[in-house]
Parts: C-alpha cells; sequence; structure tokens
C-alpha cells in the first residue's frame, strides 16, 4: 500500500502540474481532485485515470484517508476556510510552499530528461560504426566508443583519462583544440596504435565558450572499401538507367493490322497461333507490306507481352558495331570504352528481339547469332564471362533468302534456325480490295495529325488508287496520301491530286496492239480486270467499274466466258 495519500483542491495548471508530477512517484497515492471548473485539465485528467473529481471541495475533505491536502488555488479565503473544517491529523500545503515544491520537482523532472537524453545519446554513440573519442579543453579524453576500441585496438580503459597532446598529438582533435577550427578528410595514425584512418573533428561550444572537440573516424580500408561499393553501385546504376533508356515494349497489336483479304488474313491467323509460342518467326516480304507491325503484334499477343521488346536494324548499323550492338561489350574492349556497355540480347532478356533486314547481316555475324539462338548465351565483346538469356526471336527480311544461300551470303543453318515459323507478308497489289479500309483509317489518322477535314475520294481517284501498282506497298500509300494532304486544302480529293505523285501514270509512248477477234479481246481484258481488283464483290464492282460496264453485265460475262474460277 502506498504511504501517503494525497487530495488536490485546484484543477488549474499549477494543480495539473502536480497531479501529473505525485502520478509518477511511487509511494504516492492521490485520492482525489476538486475545481469548480468540472472542464479544468486537472479535473479532466483524474477523471480519466479513474480518480475521485468533484466541484465540492467540502466533499473532498470528508473523503477518508487523506494525509496531506495540496490547495493549488493560491485563493487566501479558501486557504482560510480550509484550516478551519480540515480534519485533525490533516495536512495543508498552501501555495507558497506549493510554489517550492513545484520548483523543486520542475528541476528533478529536469534532471530526469537529461538523464532519459544522455542516455539515449550513449545508446546512439555506442552502435555506430565510426569510432567517436571526445576530449575536454584541456585535451583530457573524457569518452570514446565501442568503434573506436574495434578499429584502433585501445581498450575504453586505457583511454580515457589520457590527454590527447600526448597520446596523439598530430591527429585531428589535437589539431582542433589548438586551433578551434573543424577538421575534415584528415588521414593519419591513431596514436598508441597503427591503425591509419580519415578523420573529421569539430569543436564543442557552449555558451560561445569552446568546452572541448569531438573526431569521428574510420579505418583506412573502411574508407576505400566504400569508395569500391559506391563506384560498383554508380556503375550498376549506370547500367540501369542505359538499360532503362533503351527497353521499349509492343506498340501494336494484331487489330492495328487493317485488311480483309483472304491472303492478308491467312498470314493474321498463322501469326497468332505462333504468337501463343516461344518459337522463332521469320517474316518475309516487301519492303513496306508491314513485317514490323507484325513483330510487334505477335510480341503483344505473346506471354512475353510485358517483358521488352528490342528492335534492331541489321542494315542500318555498319559490321563494325553490330556485334557490340547486340551483344555488348566490356569496358576497356576498344578506345573509347570507358566503361561497359549492355548489348540488345541482354536488353531483351525474357522478351522478344526483332531482327529486322536479316538478310543484310554479315556471315561472320551470322555465325555468332546462330550460337546465340542455340545456346542462349553468349559473351560481351572484349569480355570473358558468359551471359545466358531468354530471348524469342523475332527475324524480318525483304530479300530473297534461298537465293542468298545459293550465292554464298546466307548461311544454310542460320536459315532454318530462323524458319521455324514462315509467315510471308502479300504485297498491296495482289490486296487490293483492302484499299478501302485503308485509305479510310489513313484520312482519319491524317486529318487528326495535321489538323485536316479531309472527307474522302471522288470516282475517278479511286479508279487511279486500284490501277496502281504500288510497288512501295503500304509504306508508299501513307506517304502519298500524306504528301497530298499536307499541300492541298480541298475535303475530296480527285485524280489530278494523284497524277503527279504515281509514277505509274506518266505519259508512255504508244505501241502496235496485235490485232485478235473482239471477243477474245474482251476475255483478256475481263481476266486482267478479275486479276488486279480481286475476286471478292469489292473487286467485281470496281473490275466493272474500269471497263466501263455495268456489274450485271461483267457477271453475264464471266458466265458466258466460262470463267469459272472468277465466278465462285
Amino acid at each position: 500500500m502506498p504511504s501517503l495519500s494525497v487530495a488536490i483542491i485546484g484543477g488549474n495548471e499549477d494543480g495539473y502540474s502536480i497531479y501529473r508530477m505525485l502520478k509518477a512517484v511511487k509511494d504516492v497515492q492521490i485520492l482525489g481532485v476538486a475545481d469548480p471548473d468540472l472542464s479544468s485539465p486537472g479535473i479532466k485528467a483524474a477523471a480519466a485515470d479513474g480518480v475521485f473529481t468533484t466541484a465540492d471541495y467540502g466533499e473532498l475533505l470528508r473523503l477518508p484517508g487523506i494525509d496531506v491536502l495540496i490547495e493549488a488555488t493560491g485563493d487566501p479565503e479558501v486557504q482560510l476556510h480550509l484550516h478551519r473544517v480540515k480534519p485533525r491529523g490533516m495536512s495543508i500545503m498552501e501555495a507558497r510552499a506549493l510554489d517550492l515544491m513545484l520548483a523543486v520537482l520542475k528541476e528533478k523532472e529536469k534532471l530526469l530528461e537529461a538523464r532519459r537524453v544522455q542516455g539515449e545519446l550513449a545508446a546512439i554513440l555506442d552502435s555506430v560504426q565510426e569510432a567517436i573519442e571526445v576530449a575536454d579543453s584541456r585535451g583530457v579524453i573524457k569518452y570514446v566508443n565501442p568503434a573506436f576500441t574495434r578499429i584502433t585496438g585501445i581498450s575504453e580503459k586505457e583511454r580515457i583519462g589520457q590527454n590527447i597532446f600526448e597520446a596523439s598529438p598530430d591527429g585531428a582533435l589535437a589539431t582542433v583544440l589548438r586551433t578551434g577550427r573543424s577538421v575534415v578528410g584528415h588521414r593519419t595514425k591513431v596514436g598508441g596504435s597503427n591503425a591509419e584512418v580519415i578523420s573529421n573533428a569539430a569543436p564543442i561550444f557552449v555558451d560561445g565558450k569552446m568546452e572541448g572537440a569531438v573526431v569521428v573516424f574510420q579505418h583506412f580500408t573502411d574508407v576505400m572499401n566504400l569508395m569500391e561499393q559506391l563506384r560498383q553501385s554508380t556503375s550498376i546504376i549506370e547500367n540501369l538507367s542505359d538499360k532503362f533508356g533503351q527497353v521499349t515494349t509492343s506498340k501494336y497489336t494484331f487489330a492495328d493490322i487493317l485488311g480483309n483479304s483472304a491472303e492478308l488474313r491467312r498470314c493474321i491467323q498463322v501469326a497468332e497461333r505462333a504468337a501463343r509460342t516461344n518459337s522463332t518467326v521469320l517474316l518475309l516480304g516487301e519492303s513496306g507490306t508491314g513485317k514490323e507491325l507484325f513483330a510487334h503484334a505477335i510480341h503483344h499477343a505473346s506471354p512475353r507481352r510485358d517483358k521488352p521488346f528490342i528492335k534492331v536494324n541489321c542494315a542500318a548499323i555498319p559490321d563494325s558495331l553490330l556485334e557490340s550492338e547486340f551483344f555488348g561489350y566490356a569496358k576497356g574492349a576498344f578506345t573509347g570504352a570507358i566503361k561497359s556497355k549492355i548489348g540488345k540480347f541482354e536488353l531483351a532478356h525474357g522478351g522478344t528481339i526483332f531482327l529486322d533486314e536479316i538478310g543484310d547481316m554479315n556471315l561472320n555475324l551470322q555465325g555468332k547469332l546462330l550460337r546465340v539462338l542455340q545456346e542462349m548465351e553468349f559473351e560481351r565483346v572484349g569480355g570473358t564471362q558468359t551471359i545466358k538469356v531468354d530471348v524469342r526471336v523475332i527475324a524480318a527480311t525483304n530479300r530473297n533468302l534461298r537465293e542468298l544461300i545459293r550465292q554464298g551470303k546466307f548461311r544454310e543453318d542460320l536459315y532454318y534456325r530462323l524458319n521455324v515459323v514462315e509467315i510471308t507478308i502479300p504485297p498491296l497489289r495482289v490486296r487490293k480490295e483492302d484499299l478501302p479500309i485503308l485509305i479510310n483509317h489513313l484520312i482519319i489518322k491524317l486529318n487528326r495529325k495535321l489538323g485536316k477535314k479531309v472527307k474522302g475520294l471522288s470516282k475517278d481517284a479511286e479508279e487511279i488508287l486500284y490501277s496502281y501498282d504500288w510497288p512501295g506497298n503500304i509504306r508508299e500509300l501513307e506517304n502519298v496520301f500524306e504528301r497530298i494532304m499536307v499541300t492541298v486544302d480541298e475535303e475530296i480529293f480527285t485524280k489530278k491530286h494523284f497524277i503527279q505523285h504515281i509514277n505509274q501514270f506518266k505519259a508512255c509512248p504508244e505501241k502496235d496492239i496485235e490485232l485478235i477477234p473482239i471477243d477474245q479481246m474482251e476475255q483478256l481484258l475481263i481476266k486482267k480486270a478479275i486479276a488486279k481488283y480481286g475476286t471478292s464483290v469489292e473487286g467485281k464492282r470496281r473490275a466493272a467499274q474500269a471497263l466501263n460496264i455495268s456489274l450485271a453485265t461483267l457477271y453475264n460475262k464471266l458466265k458466258k466466258s466460262r470463267i469459272e474460277e472468277f465466278t465462285n
């Protein structure tokens, strides 16, 4: 049981301070707090702790067992009344005595706080890895932390009490005490030890007077190790920065491949099936047919869609640089290689690498590429470490690889390694039934890009576009439309807008025509028109327009001529 029971009259700030301090004293029990203002801080604190509270201090006096009554109001009338009515054996502590008590308690609280801070500071200093040494203004060493002993081999007992001017006169701590100025990056040996250290020291000022100094130091070997770790971390960050800047993902999906022709749909079906596997894909076709679009779409539809999609144009990079582009290089591999570089295959790890214009790669590099495709490992140029990768390869070319093999310009084993899934993308001239959807897409896209309001084409303009073979394929179609939309402000494009941009419509000299029967000539013209515009309903409609006959007449002539392959 507590040895002293108290009650407090007054819940003001002084009363609250008394309550809070007495509550922390082990041998004191607070029986109650009284104040007319039940919202005063002392009353609220006591109520929260379950201590008896009242607005009538007379009621407080009737509590049994109170040894000391603390009067915190400072009101002389209250003090006089308390002395008249207090029970026998109860002591009263009045305002003057209370002020003394508060002063003593506050000083005790400050002392406790100082000891708490001192304890926390000691714990912090003892836990740091750097050595710490403190000396007073006369040089007497007052404190060393455990790291000091670990680094120097000198125990705390041996060091404390020594004078720094005798123990380590050339050190940073002695220098600060002599000059009154901070020292940074001071390299020396600790007196009484062979430990070579790097030190930082500073004076300790109290009320403007230097009372001592403190030094913090690390072993020189530790500093060098930290510098090496920093260098390695910097190198890693630089490599990651380079990698981040080069890594891209797919921009197109199969929905971006426009057209409904049978040839194109077959290519898309094969590509969609191939996308679900990790098999190597070889994309063949003329320039401008959309091989890169297919490569993007295959990656996007694959399980690797969230991983990198890295493109390498084999025709655009000089042969001397292509190997380092593929595999990267080690620092010092050649003049100017001041740091290592990550290659495209390493960047594509987990994802897809698209090797565009693979037919233009030199034979030497073809052999190295073959090894990567077989083993999925390589070394950087000038490096010795073997790097393993997981990469899906898509290659593309507009060249005839079989002919290049016959000429000795392309490795046959590489061709078969690449040609697991072969997709030959048809040229635009064999799928002209796709022109309407392509043209409509281009007009919408370029209107948005150029701020134009083009609505469509006239019939004579359509006939020109259907009659042209488009040797540059979709790329040429895009270029022609953008060129015209940049220079023309009309909403409907006509034949005159296209003639100057399409080479096939330049005037050509008239040639002698061999005379044949009219019905045979008619059949030849019909076959030529169907071959040009396709066998779809739309293709036959345009063929009829080109022949200047109705669609019904065309169907009749097709049946009459028994051209069965055109009437299906």
